[in-house]
């Protein structure tokens, strides 16, 4: 059985990992960085439809979830967006700024692989793909663990930068939790996030016909509120809105939807009545407003068929509800299957807000998906996993 000696032991090669093993290998520490898929960068490379969302340039601790999002703030201010972004700019990637601050490569997000395989290279980290962990013991003041590819890797620090359970295709697993459990930490309830909703087979065979319409709508969930995208889709909704709410929506709970925000549906109805009611329909003055399709569902729904000249305006008033003030209950999401990120993770107390090491194993570091700090739709996931790793590669 062939045994080496690594000062730092990283298990994954995504955005945390890469950017910690670089820093560590920078500051002269022996590295090996090992991940079970055949290539680095895999949730990297299939971000922002392909593009990389890399960070957002409004990153603050308000875009985040969890016990206790303010023990994001230390990393966060430590290596900003700013500094990420004069990282990128260094490596000659043309990148773009969409809506809401997020960033993209102009080209590709193997762009962004390319300058982190590249750093690691040049800091002398060594990379291994295709290669799981099946043990992890601790051994003296540092760690052995025992490799699938039949190697035992003994460290000084082991780094855990697996990731959550979201999209399992991908060879996601729930590994960093049970390790962080095996080594006595605390782990919070995890649960799929960034997530499309969906509806009971009842509330779907009204809302089927729909299934491509997009909106744009103020989507909310007890005090939480978000104004993006809405997509109605074949088992209920998606859409950056609804991914955003996701995070924020519980089972049994309802969110609402304004479908036209910011119009007042039932003053403009009347206006359309009172200008030509005997000749327009209920469902063309209505279409626009929302799309046609919509439309059409909703004022069949409220029974205001016909022309608007026979409609009253108690039916024109439901409509407006209808619209602007839709109330329905998800029966749950499409789990981790579709999940961008997950919920929950490594408590934060557990952990060193300045290193990202835990306080009561030394040695020992969670950072990324893995811990449980979760951030919003937009490029803040990216910026977690930069600024946490590069925290725990300047102490490991």
């Amino acid at each position: 059985m062939k045994t080496e000696t690594f000062d730092v032991l990283v298990v994954g090669a995504g955005a945390a990992g890469m950017m910690c093993a670089i820093e560590a290998g920078r500051r002269g520490r022996s590295v090996r960085v090992v991940d079970h898929a055949r290539a680095p960068g895999e949730k990297i490379r299939i971000s922002g439809g392909g593009r990389c969302n890399f960070t957002n340039t409004g990153t603050s601790v308000a875009n985040f979830l969890g016990e206790n999002p303010m023990f994001a703030a230390s990393a966060l201010k430590r290596y900003s967006q700013h500094d990420f972004i004069k990282r990128v700019d260094r490596a000659g990637i043309a990148w773009h700024e969409k809506t809401l601050g997020q960033l993209f490569c102009d080209d590709s997000a193997k762009q962004i692989i390319r300058m982190l395989t590249d750093d690691m290279r040049a800091a002398g980290v060594v990379l291994s793909t295709g290669v799981g962990v099946d043990r992890v013991e601790r051994v003296g003041e540092g760690f052995e663990a025992a490799l699938s590819d039949g190697s035992v890797v003994r460290c000084a620090s082991l780094v855990v930068a697996s990731g959550g359970k979201s999209i399992p295709k991908m060879g996601a697993t729930g590994w960093g939790y049970d390790l962080a459990r095996q080594m006595g930490l605390r782990v919070t309830e995890t649960r799929p996030a960034l997530v499309p909703l969906t509806f009971e087979a009842g509330l779907l065979e009204q809302t089927t016909p729909l299934a491509g319409v997009a909106v744009d709508a103020v989507v909310s969930a007890g005090k939480t509120r978000f104004e993006e995208a809405m997509l109605f889709t074949h088992r209920g909704l998606s859409g950056p809105a609804i991914l955003q709410i996701s995070s924020y929506w519980r089972e049994g709970e309802a969110i609402t939807v304004k479908m036209a925000p910011g119009v007042d549906v039932l003053a403009q109805l009347k206006a359309a009545k009172a200008e030509n009611g005997g000749k327009q329909a209920v469902h063309t003055a209505l279409g626009h407003i929302v799309p046609r399709r919509l439309a059409e569902v909703l004022t069949a729904r409220e029974g205001a068929g016909g022309k608007l000249a026979e409609v009253g305006d108690k039916v024109l008033a439901r409509l407006d509800a209808a619209v602007n003030g839709w109330t329905v209950k998800p029966v749950g999401s499409e789990g981790y299957r579709t999940a961008e990120v997950t919920l929950g993770g490594v408590a934060t107390d557990q952990l060193d807000q300045q290193t990202m090491a835990t306080k009561s194993v030394p040695g020992l570091y969670f950072i990324g998906e893995v811990v449980d700090v979760t951030g919003w739709l937009g490029g803040y996931n990216f910026q977690w996993a930069w600024s946490s790793g590069w925290a725990a590669g300047q102490a490991c």
